[in-house]
C-alpha cells in the first residue's frame, strides 16, 4: 500500500513545526497557490486583525471621552503613537503575560529581529509621544487647527466618534499588521511564505531597512528641533515660514521622516525572513495614506491657509510662495544639491552601520 510520500506530485515530509506527524515542505508552486487565500485568512482575521481592532477601538472609546470632557481634539494625537506602541507590546509580550507567563520569559522567548523591531517602533513612538505631550503642556489649549472643525454643530457626537476617532482607530489597526501578525500569529495560522518558499532574503535587505528608519528618524527628528528653533526666533514677527535646514527639502519633513520609518518595518521582516504574510506591507501604505490625504499635510495645509487668510494675510503670501518652491512630501531633484539631504543619508548609513556592528 503506498504512503503519502508516494503520491505523484507530493512535496517531501518533513518534521511537523507544531506537534507530532508530518508536514509538507511548501513548493514554489504551493507558495504563489497561497497567496489569495492568505490574504482572505478568516483564521488571520479572528486571531490578529479584530483583537488589534478591538485594543484600539477601546482606547479610542477613552480618548473620545477624555477630548468631549475637555473639548480637546488633540486627545486622539496623544494616543496615535503610544495606542500603537501598546498594541506592538501586548501582541509581543502582554498576551503572554496575562496568561501566566513571566515577563523575562516572554521577552527572552523573542527572536533577536524581534527584539530590534520592537525597540525601534518604541522609540519612534516614545520620541512622538513626547512631542505631542510636551507641545499640549506649552500651549495649554488645543491645537488651532481643530478649531473650526469643533465648531461645527454637534461635533463632539457621532461625527467626531465615528468620523474621527473610530477611524483612527481603523487606521491604527493597519499600521500595526507588521507587529500584530509577527506577534500574533504562528508560523502555522500565517501558512506559506508568500514570497519566495524555500529561499532566504539577501543578507543587505536587512541593513537596508535599517538605513531607512534611521534617515526617517533623523528627518523628522531634526524636522522638530529646526522648528522650535524657529518659532523661538520668531517670537512678534511671525510673517516668514521655517524654510531652513530639512525645512528646504519639503514642506512636510516631519511627515517624510515617519513614513521612511514605517516603509522600513516590512521591509525589515522580509531581509530577517519574517514577512510571512502579504498583509504585513498594508500597515506602512495606511500610514503613507494617512500621511498624505487624511490627516497629514493635506489637513495641515488647509488649516494653515484658512488660519493665514483671517489672522495673518502677509504670512499667507509667505506661504504660498513656499508652496510653489518647495514640494510638499516627496524631494525634487534639486534636493541631491542640498546638504540636508546628505545629513539625513548619513544618519541613515551610521544606524545600518551601527546595527550590524552590534550583531
Amino acid at each position: 500500500m503506498a504512503t503519502t510520500g508516494d503520491f505523484a506530485g507530493a512535496a517531501p515530509m518533513a518534521p511537523a513545526p507544531h506537534g507530532p506527524g508530518p508536514s509538507y515542505l511548501p513548493s514554489q508552486r504551493h507558495a504563489h497557490a497561497g497567496l489569495a487565500s492568505n490574504l482572505l485568512d478568516v483564521g488571520i482575521l479572528r486571531s490578529t486583525i479584530l483583537p488589534s481592532f478591538g485594543l484600539h477601538s477601546g482606547l479610542s472609546v477613552a480618548a473620545y471621552l477624555a477630548g468631549r470632557a475637555t473639548n480637546r481634539l488633540e486627545t486622539k494625537d496623544w494616543l496615535w503613537p503610544s495606542g500603537m506602541v501598546l498594541n506592538a507590546w501586548w501582541a509581543a509580550v502582554g498576551r503572554h503575560v496575562a496568561d501566566g507567563v513571566p515577563a523575562a520569559d516572554a521577552w527572552a522567548a523573542l527572536q533577536r529581529p524581534e527584539k530590534l523591531l520592537l525597540a525601534a517602533f518604541s522609540v519612534w513612538g516614545g520620541r512622538l509621544m513626547w512631542r505631542v505631550a510636551r507641545r499640549s503642556v506649552q500651549r495649554g489649549k488645543d491645537e488651532p487647527r481643530y478649531e473650526p472643525a469643533k465648531k461645527e454643530p454637534g461635533f463632539w457626537g457621532l461625527k467626531a466618534f465615528l468620523g474621527v476617532y473610530l477611524t483612527e482607530a481603523l487606521f491604527q489597526t493597519a499600521i500595526t499588521l507588521p507587529f500584530s501578525l509577527l506577534f500574533r500569529t504562528s508560523a502555522q495560522e500565517r501558512g506559506v511564505s508568500w514570497l519566495a518558499a524555500g529561499t532566504g532574503a539577501p543578507a543587505w535587505v536587512s541593513a537596508v531597512a535599517v538605513g531607512i528608519f534611521g534617515a526617517g528618524f533623523a528627518l523628522e527628528t531634526l524636522a522638530d528641533l529646526q522648528l522650535d528653533r524657529f518659532k523661538a526666533r520668531s517670537v512678534g514677527t511671525e510673517t516668514e515660514m521655517c524654510k531652513e535646514g530639512v525645512w528646504s527639502l519639503v514642506r512636510h519633513p516631519n511627515y517624510l521622516g515617519d513614513a521612511l520609518v514605517h516603509f522600513s518595518f516590512p521591509l525589515f521582516l522580509y531581509g530577517n525572513n519574517l514577512l510571512a504574510h502579504p498583509l504585513a506591507v498594508c500597515g506602512s501604505v495606511a500610514n503613507y495614506l494617512f500621511l498624505r490625504y487624511i490627516g497629514g499635510d493635506k489637513e495641515n495645509e488647509a488649516t494653515q491657509e484658512e488660519r493665514y487668510t483671517k489672522e495673518n494675510p502677509t504670512k499667507k503670501v509667505e506661504f504660498q510662495r513656499y508652496q510653489q518652491e518647495v514640494n510638499s512630501f516627496w524631494p525634487g531633484f534639486e534636493a541631491v544639491a542640498n546638504k540636508w539631504t546628505w545629513i539625513v543619508a548619513g544618519c541613515g548609513v551610521a544606524a545600518a552601520a551601527l546595527e550590524q556592528a552590534m550583531r
